[in-house]
């Protein structure tokens, strides 16, 4: 009766690390999934309860006088097999709960197989690039052949790798193909715009033709180099999005590994969180590669580190390749992790309210205090019949427009400096 009694118990363990995982990841886009997550747990739960109810029967005949061996010897009882991913587990019921355990057994395996099929559409549809289109499709026609010939050669390396990292989900030779028609129509518009500007400008030769020479150069050139530094720039971008996050996903992470969660299933309740956008992204690739490419979670890590945009993440990546592969601890990791972290995100914030402080007495000078020095100095002026080419009222307008620009420059400053958090 005691292994009878452990079998119990070890099928039950496994009910609550299945109820763990699924309440956890409860915050899925559909109302649909919600409720099949819901039925998931209530038929799990129930499974419980019909386990429990053949316990006390099982703990009135443990006694010293039994023999220890696998058979069932209160007749009360019943033994089923369950196959799942581990195997064949064995569980013994009351008499009359068999029916009832089978009856939610197949609820929630119906239920947990048409939520793996929406995930699975899910991983689907976010992997891959899609179909070129109108605008790229044109420039495809146009230079893809050399932009191909291009990168075989070795170029565009860095461009490629910015790509890769600022999760812009287009193939390098494209890229290429857009930098080189967005580049060859802003040399039209230049030439015609040159053109134009020359006719019509009645001003001195040179200063024509310079001007001339500078919007058909000026202009293509201008193009290629936004086209070509956006990706880089975006990467930038997405990486302190992607710090700003990550301390508290960690926490969160430190969290969920205390339940003694698999490792993947971390990253799957992560990548299916709604708290971390831009951190959930970077966690469906490693998703992506165990999922799809059917690689091992320390393989899936180290690949994924060398194209995410965050140094902080990569490290973070490899620290869990290692820890993983040493068979270390993974909650003691994710908590001095974690630590680190925060402590790097206190001194961002502390650098912040230093920053916003110097700004302050900048703005307090040039907002506040030199007007009124200049509205004081127009005032003596015109007092003392000194003729400056402007009157008070015209010297009100544009201080007051100079004040208004500069309050802008200084909130845009202000917004591009803020962490997120």
């Amino acid at each position: 009766m005691i292994e009878e009694l452990i079998k119990n118990i070890d099928t039950e363990i496994e009910i609550l690390r299945e109820i763990a995982i699924y309440s956890q990841i409860n915050n899925k886009d559909t109302s649909s999934e919600k409720r099949l997550l819901s039925e998931v747990n209530v038929s799990l739960v129930n499974r419980m309860r019909i386990i429990n109810s053949a316990i006390p029967t099982i703990l009135k005949n443990i006694t010293l006088a039994n023999k220890l061996n696998d058979k069932v010897i209160d007749t009360k009882l019943e033994k089923i097999e369950i196959k799942n991913n581990s195997g064949i587990k064995s569980v013994f019921l009351n008499k009359g709960d068999k029916n009832k355990f089978l009856t939610e057994l197949s609820i929630s395996e119906k239920y947990i197989k048409n939520l793996k099929k929406a995930d699975n559409e899910e991983v689907k549809f976010a992997s891959g690039f899609q179909k070129s289109r109108g605008y790229i499709k044109l420039g495809n026609q146009l230079f893809f052949d050399y932009a191909r010939k291009l990168t075989k050669e070795g170029g565009f390396k860095d461009l490629n790798r910015s790509l890769r990292k600022a999760n812009i989900e287009i193939l390098l030779e494209s890229y290429i193909s857009l930098i080189f028609l967005t580049t060859l129509l802003a040399g039209i518009f230049g030439f015609v715009g040159a053109g134009l500007f020359f006719y019509m400008y009645n001003g001195i030769m040179i200063t024509k033709v310079l001007i001339s020479l500078a919007i058909i150069v000026g202009l293509p050139s201008a193009t290629y180099a936004i086209l070509y530094f956006y990706p880089p720039t975006e990467k930038d971008s997405l990486e302190k999005k992607i710090d700003q996050e990550l301390p508290f996903a960690v926490i969160h992470m430190s969290a969920i590994s205390g339940a003694g969660i698999e490792p993947s299933n971390i990253f799957k309740i992560i990548g299916l969180s709604k708290e971390y956008p831009n951190l959930a992204k970077e966690i469906r690739k490693v998703l992506n590669q165990i999922n799809i490419y059917g690689y091992d979670l320390v393989t899936a890590l180290n690949n994924v580190s060398r194209n995410t945009p965050s140094a902080k993440l990569a490290e973070l990546y490899l620290g869990l390749s290692t820890n993983i592969s040493s068979g270390g601890s993974l909650k003691t990791f994710f908590e001095k992790r974690a630590e680190t972290l925060l402590l790097n995100y206190r001194l961002e914030r502390e650098e912040f309210t230093k920053t916003a402080e110097t700004f302050m007495d900048i703005y307090i000078t040039v907002v506040i205090a030199a007007p009124m020095i200049l509205l004081l100095i127009f005032i003596l002026l015109s007092v003392g019949d000194f003729n400056i080419g402007v009157t008070p009222q015209v010297g009100t307008i544009i201080l007051i427009l100079l004040v208004g620009l500069v309050n802008v420059i200084f909130l845009g400053i202000i917004h591009l400096k803020q962490p997120a958090y």
